[in-house]
């Protein structure tokens, strides 16, 4: 009969990140003895890190630090929730904000403590058993609102969102809000790349052409579909959510605000 039981079970799964079966053999094995089983699981989550290397990781979290946001990916939801895998990437973000990274190619470098960033999401990785990446990280200056959305009660924060803005406070942080609903991927027109309004153009040309609009009418259709681009990408021309009627140009200029950058960042979304 096993020398365990099911609360040993919960106990270790949420320690280790292990699946059921892993647990119950390791405990098995251990004959119960807790401590046994655990350090049995982490030195198979070592050896088993190689493995690891092609797996996808669409789950994480979003963690937060200052004007830093920071992405932490891993392959379940059950790891993206554990308590370890939350104060590792609340520690990285923290380091992040510090150090102000260009990408996580370079942040893998930086030290905390006596360990590199690599070194330390290499033992977290082995320790629950799952692929775990620092994906995107961005930081903004100056004054900064800040939102963090969930998308589930009970998991981290899955979408950050960072608003520099003079003004407001709270007015950039439903600026903020906006962007976690709407996902812009601009602050303003001016900053869309010229290949993608060209694309548009030629794409509601083609559109134009191919449903037999009369010549005349090109220009003015093509007008429309780069309109309407606009506005529902550019931060600044999209319909607010607050007030449908207005632009959050609008709602932001009534509000005393000006946002002058954002960044957004989702889990496993570019």
């Amino acid at each position: 009969m096993a020398n365990f039981t099911m609360a040993d079970v919960k106990k270790l799964r949420e320690a280790t990140g292990s699946g059921m079966m892993d647990v119950k053999n390791a405990l098995a094995e251990a004959d119960g003895d807790y401590e046994e089983a655990l350090e049995a699981l982490r030195i198979k989550g070592a050896k088993d890190v190689g493995k690891r290397a092609e797996r996808t990781t669409a789950q994480g979290l979003v963690a937060q630090s200052g004007g830093t946001l920071l992405e932490l990916l891993c392959e379940t939801d059950f790891v993206a929730k554990s308590g370890s895998f939350i104060e590792l990437a609340q520690s990285l973000v923290e380091l992040a904000d510090e150090v102000r990274p260009v990408d996580a190619t370079v942040f893998a470098d930086a030290k905390l403590g006596d360990k590199t960033v690599a070194e330390l999401v290499a033992e977290e990785s082995a320790k629950l058993g799952e692929k775990i990446v620092v994906g995107r990280i961005a930081s903004l200056d100056g004054d900064v609102a800040v939102y963090m959305h969930r998308k589930s009660a009970d998991l981290p924060p899955a979408v950050g969102i960072l608003v520099a803005h003079t003004g407001d406070a709270e007015a950039a942080r439903q600026a903020g809000m906006q962007a976690a609903a709407m996902r812009p991927k601009f602050l303003e027109r001016d900053q869309v790349p010229d290949e993608i309004i060209e694309a548009e153009k030629r794409v509601a040309l083609e559109a134009a052409k191919s449903d037999g609009k009369p010549e005349r009418a090109w220009d003015k259709i093509v007008e429309g579909k780069v309109g309407a681009y606009f506005r529902d990408f550019c931060l600044l021309e999209q319909p607010s959510v607050i007030e449908s009627k207005k632009t959050v140009r609008q709602v932001l200029e009534e509000a005393g605000t000006e946002v002058t950058a954002f960044v957004r960042i989702e889990v496993g979304q570019e």
